[in-house]
């Protein structure tokens, strides 16, 4: 049997500092990365948290709403207002305002509700609305309406999409307005629960005019700000950076 005596070699008072500095740097390591996994957690869940139930952004796409607001506008919409949706139930959180009249409102379009749009309310529940001449009547007086743009003045399109109106005419007007047209409809009666919406370039918006009214559970929403807004142009290879609109950041929106 061997009995050799180990030998045992000392650390020198270096060597254990420079081994605790190592283990201290490692224990620092794993407690930053568990630090910075838990914060983006927190930031993750801060986010869906006010985009859902606060705040959240949208991109303007086409020119319904000319000149309020542009092709290129990105806006920051106020949910709580409204009262946001409970993802998956159905129901919404309470209401701090209703909805009113001369709103510019963002909600989920009846025909495909995966697509959002934004168009100012007209006519509230029980309301009745009809339009001359291109000129909104609201309960039999002419509404004034300070944001609309005309863009083809000279044209009143009549289409088959226009016809579900005749089913919320009033009685008197039944036989005289069998042929809507873009600019002479009505007069409707908004049911109970329900919007009416149009865009303010009046003659080139797909609205409450085509596709009907606007149930209030689809309601999202009130813009707030345009907090970024560029000019499309197909000739410069980076429009998003070169052809800012300065002076409309931060334009709050009416």
């Amino acid at each position: 049997m061997n009995d050799r005596p180990v030998a045992i070699t000392e650390i020198t008072e270096e060597q254990r500092k420079d081994l605790l500095r190592q283990l201290n740097r490692s224990r620092s390591a794993r407690h930053l990365f568990w630090e910075w996994a838990k914060s983006f957690q927190i930031a993750v869940l801060l986010f869906l948290v006010i985009r859902t139930f606060l705040v959240e952004a949208f991109k303007i796409p086409t020119g319904s709403m000319e000149h309020t607001l542009l092709v290129g506008d990105f806006l920051l919409v106020n949910k709580a207002v409204y009262g946001a949706e409970v993802p998956f139930t159905g129901k919404h959180l309470p209401a701090i305002e209703r909805p009113e009249r001369g709103d510019v409102v963002v909600f989920e379009w009846p025909g495909d509700l995966s697509k959002d749009f934004v168009k100012r309310l007209i006519g509230m529940p029980g309301d009745t609305v009809e339009m001359r001449d291109g000129a909104v009547r609201l309960n039999g007086r002419m509404l004034n309406e300070p944001y609309v743009v005309h863009t083809e003045p000279g044209s009143d399109p009549s289409r088959e999409e226009f016809r579900w109106q005749r089913d919320y005419l009033v009685r008197s007007a039944a036989a005289s307005m069998s042929y809507p047209s873009r600019d002479n409809w009505g007069p409707l009666i908004v049911p109970e629960r329900n919007y009416f919406m149009l865009g303010d370039n009046r003659d080139n918006s797909y609205d409450s005019r085509y596709w009907g009214f606007v149930p209030d559970s689809l309601v999202k929403g009130r813009p707030l700000v345009v907090y970024y807004s560029y000019a499309r142009d197909l000739t410069h290879r980076f429009p998003w950076l070169t052809n800012i609109r300065w002076t409309r950041l931060g334009e709050r929106i009416r």
